[in-house]
């Protein structure tokens, strides 16, 4: 009786230090992710509020395409720093998930955002540089085209490295669940874990 008892005492102090481990691991794999998350907001925000500064400034104090320019980058970046400040507060403000697969899920969801976006960016690119063009074959204000595709060129030079790079990031975080959740095997009535030796 008394080695009964002490096999489901301690069945259920293993139980209870494997389930605390996979909790702990996940806790810590979101807190990672929400880390990098809030790093990458910081940044697209710090970077909006310069351009922002840097834009008024310089369109108060310059003429021309230069003064378009500076425009556009104001412009641009009261839309970036809105998108920070919404990225960083719905990041800081997450429900962490209940297991692995639900973190994967999100990290995987938020990289395809970021590859999304990076297209985007290309096209704000390809965009900025057709205004530029257009400038050279228009007499209406010639000027704001170019600055204008100036400013848009840059930003979105700047938007595609920082989803490139956070993308870059991001997925090793991710990867190192998916390889966790690769050893484990589900069937019917049974999951199981398969150790690499």
């Amino acid at each position: 009786m008394q080695k009964l008892f002490l096999t489901l005492i301690l069945t259920f102090f293993l139980f209870s230090f494997d389930s605390f481990a996979q909790n702990s691991s996940i806790s810590e794999a979101y807190n990672k992710d929400v880390k990098i998350r809030k790093t990458g907001m910081a940044i697209l925000g710090t970077w909006a509020v310069g351009n922002m500064i840097t834009g008024a400034i310089g369109r108060n104090q310059n003429t021309g395409q230069r003064a378009y320019f500076h425009e556009m980058n104001l412009i641009w970046n009261v839309v970036n720093l809105g998108i920070a400040g919404a990225g960083y507060y719905f990041t800081a403000t997450g429900d962490m998930p209940e297991s692995a697969s639900e973190l994967l899920n999100d990290q995987v969801s938020f990289q395809k955002t970021l590859l999304f976006n990076a297209g985007l960016d290309l096209a704000y690119i390809a965009g900025g540089f057709y205004l530029m063009e257009r400038s050279k074959n228009t007499i209406n204000k010639p000027e704001r085209l170019k600055g204008y595709g100036k400013s848009v060129i840059l930003q979105g030079s700047f938007l595609f490295v920082f989803d490139i790079i956070l993308h870059t990031i991001h997925s090793k975080q991710s990867s190192q669940i998916s390889d966790f959740l690769a050893h484990v095997q589900i069937g019917k009535n049974q999951v199981g874990i398969v150790l690499g030796l």
